[in-house]
Formats: C-alpha cells, sequence, structure tokens
C-alpha cells in the first residue's frame, strides 16, 4: 500500500459529513481509560497491569516521548511506501500484532476477532501460546494470511514439540520464542483481586486441546478440569533453559525463529551465534521485571551489535504512529503492538481492532511525510534528536 494508509483521515472527515464520528477515539493513548470505564476490573487490570508499582511500563512511554522527531524540508514525499521486508516476507507497514493471551476475557469474539482484523489489513498476527482459542480455528479465520506462532517454551518436550507440529501444520510461518517468562512476575493489579485467568482454565485452549498435554492426564479435560488446570501451571515455564537448549526448537521447527524479550546486545549475540533469525527488543510491556531497562533505551544498543545478522524487532510501549517512526529510526525492521489493539478489541471487538490498526498506520504515514521521509527505509538515529 504505496501513499494510502493517511487517507483514513479523510474518510473520516468525508464520514462527518453525514454526523458519523468514530466510535473510538484516533488518539490511541485514550483507549485504556476508556477501556477502565466500560470493561470489567479484573480484565482490564490483567492487560493493563505491570510488574511492581509499573515503573517499567512507565520507563517505555518516557524512553518513547524523551525521544524527539527533526522534520526536514523540501522533499518529495507525494507517494510513500511503508512497505518492509522482514524475515524473508514483504509486509505493507512495519507491524505485527504482538502475541497478547486470554483474549476471550476481553471480548467474545477474542483471538480469530483480532486475528481477522490483521488479516484484512495484512498485518502479521502473533498468536499467543495462551490463547484462549485453539490455534488451528485462529488459522481457519485468517485464510491466507500472515500470521506467526508464539511459544511460551514450558518444561515438556513433548508438548512443546506437539505445538511446533500443529502450529505448522495450521500456517504459522515464523516462531516467536518469548525468552523471559520462565515465572510470572508480581503483579499487583492482579494479585489484590485474586485474578488469574488460567486457575479457570482460561488461555488454556492450545494445551487443553493438545495430544501430548491430554496424554499426561489421567482422564479427559471435560471430566477433571482442575487437573488439567494442575498440568498446565506445572509445565508452563521453565528457569531451567539455557542457550543449548535451542537447538531442540531449531529441531522441530523448519522456519525463521525470533526470540522475544532480548534487553542485551551480549544476548542478542549469542542468539546470532544460535542460529536464530531475529530478536524482538523487549520487557513485555513492563510486565516481567520491574525495574527493567527501557526497551527503547535498549534498542540502538542491540541494532548496533547484531543488526547486519539479525532482524531487530521492537515492542514495549508503541502507543502512537511517531512511536513506531521513533522505533524504525532507533534500529528496528518493523514493531509489534499490544495493549493499543486489545483495547480495542475489548471496546468494540473486530471493528475495534481494525481502526487502531488503522489509526496506527494512518499516523505513521503522515508523521514519515511531514518529516520528509517518503520510505520508512530512509529512517536512522539522525531523524531523532
Amino acid at each position: 500500500m504505496v501513499g494510502q494508509w493517511a487517507d483514513f483521515q479523510y474518510e473520516i472527515y468525508l464520514n462527518g459529513m453525514t454526523g458519523a464520528v468514530p466510535r473510538l477515539p484516533t488518539d490511541l493513548t485514550r483507549l485504556e481509560e476508556l477501556a477502565e470505564h466500560r470493561l470489567g476490573p479484573g480484565p482490564v487490570g490483567y492487560v493493563a497491569g505491570s510488574a511492581g508499582d509499573g515503573s517499567t511500563a512507565r520507563a517505555n512511554r518516557d524512553a518513547l516521548e524523551r525521544r524527539r522527531i527533526v522534520p526536514r524540508m523540501l522533499r518529495d514525499v507525494r507517494e510513500r511506501d511503508l512497505s518492509v521486508e522482514v524475515l524473508g516476507r514483504t509486509l505493507p507497514a512495519p507491524l505485527a500484532l504482538a502475541p497478547v493471551g486470554v483474549l476471550s476475557i476481553m471480548h467474545p469474539e477474542a483471538e480469530s476477532g483480532a486475528a481477522r482484523a490483521a488479516a484484512a489489513r495484512g498485518v502479521p498476527y502473533i498468536l499467543s501460546s495462551a490463547s484462549s482459542t485453539p490455534m488451528e480455528e485462529v488459522a481457519a479465520a485468517m485464510g491466507d494470511a500472515e500470521r506467526w506462532f508464539q511459544l511460551y517454551w514450558g518444561s515438556d518436550r513433548e508438548v512443546t514439540a506437539s505445538f511446533l507440529a500443529r502450529a505448522k501444520a495450521s500456517g504459522y510461518s515464523v516462531l516467536v520464542v518469548t525468552l523471559d517468562t520462565p515465572l510470572l512476575s508480581w503483579r499487583p493489579r492482579d494479585l489484590d483481586r485474586a485474578y488469574l485467568p488460567f486457575l479457570h482454565g482460561v488461555g488454556t485452549a492450545n494445551y487443553f486441546t493438545d495430544p501430548a498435554f491430554q496424554a499426561g492426564l489421567a482422564k479427559p479435560v471435560h471430566e477433571d478440569p482442575n487437573a488439567a488446570v494442575l498440568r498446565f501451571l506445572g509445565l508452563f515455564g521453565d528457569a531451567g533453559h539455557t542457550w543449548p537448549d535451542l537447538a531442540f526448537l531449531r529441531e522441530h521447527w523448519e522456519g525463521p525463529i525470533v526470540l522475544k524479550g532480548v534487553l542485551h546486545p551480549d544476548d542478542a549475540r549469542l542468539a546470532a551465534d544460535a542460529g536464530m533469525d531475529g530478536v524482538v527488543v523487549s520487557n513485555h510491556g513492563g510486565r516481567q521485571v520491574a525495574g527493567s531497562v527501557a526497551a527503547a533505551d535498549a534498542l540502538p544498543r542491540i541494532a548496533e551489535a547484531v543488526g547486519d545478522r539479525l532482524t531487530v524487532l521492537f515492542d514495549s510501549g508503541i502507543r502512537t504512529g511517531d512511536d513506531v517512526f521513533k522505533a524504525l529510526a532507533l534500529g528496528a525492521r518493523a514493531v509489534l503492538l499490544g495493549r493499543p489493539y486489545v483495547y480495542g478489541l475489548g471496546l468494540d471487538g473486530q471493528a475495534g481492532v481494525d481502526h487502531v490498526i488503522r489509526c496506527l498506520l494512518a499516523e505513521l504515514d503522515l508523521t514519515l511525510a511531514l518529516s520528509g521521509h517518503a520510505s520508512v527505509s530512509t529512517l536512522a538515529p539522525d531523524a531523532l534528536a
């Protein structure tokens, strides 16, 4: 899509001629507050909540806001190209929807609704291992659209291998391995309400439908759901994994493998040495380590260390089109968007996710043009102050 994302603003203005206004705010930073008012405190707290007192989530925003764009003038920006090459595939824009689990707590359309919205705009959808919809159903909802699978790397190798085989058979083309969640962090918003969806069998759909998981149960899931939940909790994470263990994943996955949660250049180099294809510079949106370095502060050093060897992606703190611009200028090839699309889903289902995607990319397109750039490929550190 060349120079067309920005047209969304004129679509909105023209619709206004009939008295129609957008159902959701076009300032995506307002979605969290709206969700707080309209949706239940447990689900919203689970999505919005962070580790500890939230300092890492705040640092993510501060690190992006601290950097300022330096517009350049009298450059031909009549036609813009937001397309980008990522892991051997051409994407219409430098954006994918980040893996977020248990989406049924936000809206009945859950992962399938978000996936359909992504597919309609050509944006890759990354399905969480902890989804509330089995991976095969989400794949069916997407048709032939680009989809990636996120793995929570647990302690049961048979279940892991089964997940990867199912994902490959269902057309997921990239494996995104989350490294920063071998344990759940201390999350006061959830703890204060004693709210953990997994204990109620929510976010366990991929596990409960998996033959290798089922083989470890004395009774079928529906006959003893509590036993199934306990088995899930026992294998969900594994704090004993080390770099040599990546060989197991490579043996069971033929396509690109991206490691999510990398914040140190040496870890990025180890990923490259291990034959990985990319990293996501991320602190899980501030949900795992209170007091962690902001993801945007870690990004430049990692891009400098491995940008010529790995595809560098970014998440944690993205809320606006100018945030995306800044992340690309700091060295990311593309960004993963998390909480904003989840709020959009919670507030208006698939249509809400579509609204968020279009707003973000329209704002990016306009920011690019008004800053003197016709392509995201020209963004570099000197575009920022």
